[in-house]
């Protein structure tokens, strides 16, 4: 049986269409008993994503991105976000999608890039699939200062970091969102391995 056939929705109620779609829906669902329960959830549906590590094999180091995040800020993150580029498809397919993303924030014109996984961020709430790609870069990829987009209120720094540091930035704190934490781990044991000790795995067994 499939999940779909598990669900009767019962009724949609859309409570906000500004930026982007809040649904909330009465529906039943069997369990894994036989029996219907009713419940109640709310949707955010904000399309679904692509993101992307930039790496270079030779000099293992990443591109990164740093900029002002509204929601961090209110739920105590006093900085700005450092990330992946990343960028919702709006239709597009992920590929096209990710690589327009990563010239307008970063500037570099990407060459080959590989789609490694996809995945729902905040299943509980968000509708969201973010798909998870990599790519290699050189230094004179770069063709623009990038940026980000002014007119959607972007004002975004590109950091170009050594995999090591990244890495410790996120034991430090001040890498703090979840893909770019998911992106640089793959790029770790997969891309550019390296040698420093896994301290977030070591360190909460002491």
């Amino acid at each position: 049986m499939s999940i779909a056939e598990r669900v009767r929705v019962e009724n949609v109620t859309i409570l906000s269409n500004d930026w982007y779609v809040l649904k909330k829906t009465a529906f039943s669902f069997q369990r894994a008993d036989g029996t219907w329960q009713q419940q109640s959830r709310e949707t955010y549906d904000r399309g679904n994503g692509a993101t992307i590590l930039l790496y270079d094999r030779k000099r293992r180091t990443v591109i990164l991105t740093r900029q002002f995040r509204y929601p961090a800020f209110v739920n105590g993150h006093d900085d700005l976000l450092i990330e992946a580029p990343a960028g919702l498809l709006d239709n597009a397919d992920p590929e096209t999608r990710i690589r327009a993303e990563t010239e307008e924030e970063t500037g570099f014109r990407v060459r080959d890039v590989r789609q490694i996984f996809d995945a729902f961020m905040s299943p509980g709430s968000v509708t969201e699939r973010l798909h998870f790609f990599v790519g290699e870069y050189e230094p004179g990829d770069r063709a623009s200062n990038g940026g980000g987009n002014e007119d959607e209120g972007e004002d975004i720094a590109v950091l170009e970091l050594p995999i090591d540091d990244a890495l410790a930035m996120i034991t430090s704190g001040d890498i703090r969102d979840g893909k770019t934490i998911m992106l640089l781990q793959y790029a770790a044991l997969y891309l550019l391995p390296t040698n420093t000790r896994p301290a977030m795995a070591a360190d909460a067994c002491q």
